[in-house]
């Protein structure tokens, strides 16, 4: 299925404050995963953003869980850099007063 509303997806600061961050205490394994298996870092975390809304729009989107917070979902996909190619998994969540999904994580998974 596709991610509802995902031509409305917001990635937010989850990047940059999380998942490519190399200082984070968490997100700092993720940011070192983009970094070797794709040669994404933030200074080219375009690639990286791209990747991810296009997966909001057109991917397979699974949903994961409901709960007091909202729906979330997970898109995992295919993607390629100069560098490599791997499979990302990226999860949503869409709130209970929203109507959009929002980026809650994102890395690099093995096949």
């Amino acid at each position: 299925m596709n991610l509802p509303n995902g031509k409305a997806a917001q990635l937010g600061d989850k990047l940059e404050r999380y998942c490519l961050n190399p200082i984070h205490p968490k997100g700092k394994d993720k940011a070192t995963l983009f970094r070797l298996r794709l040669g994404i870092t933030l200074e080219n975390k375009a690639i990286l953003e791209a990747a991810l809304l296009e997966a909001a729009i057109a991917g397979n989107a699974v949903l994961y869980q409901a709960d007091e917070y909202g729906i979330q979902y997970d898109i995992r996909f295919q993607m390629s850099t100069d560098t490599s190619n791997a499979l990302v998994l990226s999860c949503w969540i869409i709130r209970q007063d929203e109507d959009f999904p929002r980026l809650t994580n994102t890395y690099p998974v093995n096949r």
